[in-house]
C-alpha cells in the first residue's frame, strides 16, 4: 500500500501568489454594486470616498497580515494565525464559518453569476428544470454554475500547476479587459459633459428609494444620517474587495513564503484598489449619477438604475453600443471563472489544515498522487453545489461578509497579542506602520460593524448566529474525538 502524503510541496512564485490575490478579489461585484451604493449615498464625491476607504481598509489589512504570514508560513493561513493567538475553539469557529458560508457561499454565488452571464448567449438557461411549489426551483443556469464548480475542482485536483495556469491566464485576461474598459471609458467620458454634471455638486448626498407606485423618494443626507448610510452601504464594496486573504491558505505551496506572501498581499490588494477606483471614475465619466427606474435609455437610467444593477454593462454600452451586452457578458464570465478558480484552489488548503488539527473531516488531511488535498477539494465542491441549489446564496453572502469582518478584526488584533506573548519569535516582515495602521484598521472596521448592527440588524444578526452555531458543534465534535 502506498504511503498517504500529508505534506504540501512549494511550487508557486511571487507572480502566482499575486495572481491569486488579485484574481480572487475581482469577480462580478465591481460591475454591479456601484448601482446600489449610488442609491444609498447619491453623490459622486461620497461614492468615490467609499471606494477609496474600502481600498485603504483592504491594503491596511494586507500590510498587517504580512507579519503573521511571515511568522507562520503554513497551510491554512488565517486559521493558523487565529489559533496561535486565541486557541483551538476560536480557530474552529473561523474554519466553521468559512466552510458553511464564507468560502463555499462565495463560490456558489460567483458560479451562479457565471451562469447568469452565460445565459446572455443561451437564454434558455434561465428556464426551470423543475420546481417544488413556488419557493424552490432548479434552473438550467444553476446546473451550469454547479458544473463550473465541479470542473474547476477536478482541474485543481489534478495538481496545483493546473490551477496556477488557469489563474494566471484568467487573471491576466480580466485585468487587460478592465484596463481597456477604464481607458476607453475615460477617453470618451472626458470629452462629454456627464462627468462635469456629476461632480458639480459632488458632496450633496441623498438616499434614493423606489416606492410601491414606481416613483422614487429622495431624502437628503448629512451628519450622522450620512455616516450611517455610508457605514451600511460600504459592505457592498468590501464584499467586492474580499477574498484577498485566500493566498495565506496556500502558504505551504509558495516558494519563500516569508517574503512572497507579504509582497503578494500588498501588490494584489493595491493593484485591485487602483482598478476599482478608476472603474468607478469611468462610470461617472460615462453615465449620470441620478436616473429613473422607468427610464427608457441608458442615460435616463443613470448609474442608480441600470437594468438588473448592471452598471458595468451600462457604461460599456456608452463605448461599444449594442454589442456591449455581449462584450460585458464575456468579461464577467472570464472574471467569475478566474475568481472561482482562486477561491476553490485556496479554500481547500484551509480545510486540509483544519483536518490535520483534528477540527475537520479526517480524510481531508490526505493528499493525492498530485500532492493536492483532493478530498478537501471535493468536500468543498459538494457543499458549494448544495448552496447553488438552495437559492439562498445571496443571503449567505450578506451574513458572511459581516462575519468576515469580525474575523479580520480578531486576526489583526492577534498581532498585538502575539507581540506580547511571543516577543522573541522571528518576524521576517513586521506590520507596516505598527501600531498605528493595524489599530486604525481595527477602529474603522469595528465602527462599520457597529453601524451594520444598527442599520441591518437582521442580516448581521444572522451572520453572528452562524458563527455562534459553531460553538456547540465544536464541543460535540471534540467530545466525540476524546471518547
Amino acid at each position: 500500500m502506498s504511503e498517504i502524503k500529508t505534506e504540501l510541496k512549494p511550487t508557486l512564485g511571487l507572480i502566482d501568489a499575486t495572481s491569486i490575490v488579485a484574481g480572487s478579489m475581482i469577480g462580478s461585484g465591481i460591475f454591479i454594486v456601484t448601482a446600489q451604493m449610488s442609491r444609498d449615498v447619491g453623490s459622486a464625491g461620497w461614492l468615490l470616498v467609499l471606494w477609496l476607504l474600502t481600498g485603504l481598509i483592504t491594503v491596511f489589512a494586507a500590510l498587517s497580515y504580512g507579519e503573521l504570514a511571515g511568522m507562520m508560513p503554513n497551510a491554512g493561513g488565517q486559521y493558523v494565525y487565529i489559533q496561535r493567538a486565541y486557541g483551538r475553539m476560536i480557530s474552529f469557529l473561523y474554519g466553521w464559518t468559512v466552510f458553511t458560508v464564507i468560502q463555499t457561499g462565495v463560490i456558489a454565488a460567483v458560479a451562479v453569476a457565471f451562469a447568469k452571464y452565460t445565459s446572455v448567449f443561451f437564454p434558455k438557461l434561465n428556464n426551470s428544470l423543475f420546481a417544488i411549489g413556488v419557493s424552490f426551483k432548479i434552473t438550467y443556469a444553476q446546473l451550469v454554475g454547479m458544473t463550473s464548480i465541479v470542473l474547476l475542482t477536478f482541474i485543481n485536483s489534478r495538481g496545483v500547476k493546473n490551477g496556477k495556469s488557469i489563474q494566471l491566464i484568467f487573471t491576466s485576461a480580466k485585468l487587460f479587459a478592465l484596463f481597456a474598459l477604464i481607458i476607453l471609458g475615460l477617453a470618451i467620458g472626458f470629452r462629454g459633459d456627464v462627468i462635469v454634471e456629476n461632480f458639480k455638486n459632488m458632496w450633496n448626498a441623498s438616499s434614493t428609494t423606489i416606492l410601491a407606485d414606481g416613483s422614487i423618494s429622495i431624502v437628503p443626507l448629512a451628519g450622522s444620517a450620512l455616516l450611517g448610510a455610508m457605514g451600511a452601504t460600504i459592505i457592498n464594496s468590501l464584499f467586492s474587495s474580499d477574498a484577498w486573504n485566500n493566498v495565506t491558505f496556500i502558504a505551504a505551496e509558495i516558494k519563500d513564503p516569508k517574503k512572497n506572501i507579504p509582497r503578494s498581499l500588498f501588490l494584489g490588494t493595491f493593484t485591485v484598489t487602483i482598478i476599482y477606483i478608476l472603474a468607478n471614475i469611468a462610470y461617472l465619466a460615462l453615465l449620470p449619477m441620478h436616473g429613473s427606474p422607468t427610464g427608457t435609455s441608458t442615460i435616463a437610467q443613470g448609474i442608480m438604475f441600470p437594468n438588473n444593477d448592471r452598471v458595468g454593462a451600462a457604461a460599456a454600452s456608452m463605448i461599444f453600443g449594442d454589442p456591449a451586452v455581449y462584450i460585458m457578458a464575456v468579461l464577467i464570465m472570464v472574471s467569475t471563472f478566474g475568481c472561482n478558480n482562486g477561491l476553490i484552489l485556496s479554500g481547500a488548503r484551509l480545510f486540509f489544515a483544519m483536518s490535520k488539527d483534528g477540527l475537520f473531516f479526517k480524510k481531508a488531511a490526505s493528499l493525492n498522487k498530485k500532492q493536492v488535498p483532493s478530498k478537501a477539494l471535493w468536500l468543498q465542491c459538494i457543499w458549494a453545489c448544495a448552496l447553488c441549489l438552495s437559492g439562498k446564496y445571496g443571503d449567505l453572502l450578506t451574513y458572511a461578509t459581516f462575519a468576515s469582518l469580525i474575523f479580520y478584526i480578531l486576526t489583526i488584533a492577534g498581532i498585538f497579542i502575539l507581540r506580547k506573548k511571543e516577543p522573541n519569535t522571528e518576524r521576517p516582515y513586521k506590520a507596516f506602520g505598527y501600531p498605528v495602521i493595524p489599530a486604525l484598521y481595527i477602529l474603522i472596521t469595528t465602527a462599520i460593524c457597529v453601524d451594520l448592527l444598527i442599520y441591518d440588524t437582521i442580516n448581521t444578526g444572522l451572520g453572528l448566529l452562524i458563527v455562534f452555531l459553531g460553538i456547540p458543534v465544536y464541543y460535540l465534535t471534540q467530545k466525540k474525538d476524546t471518547n
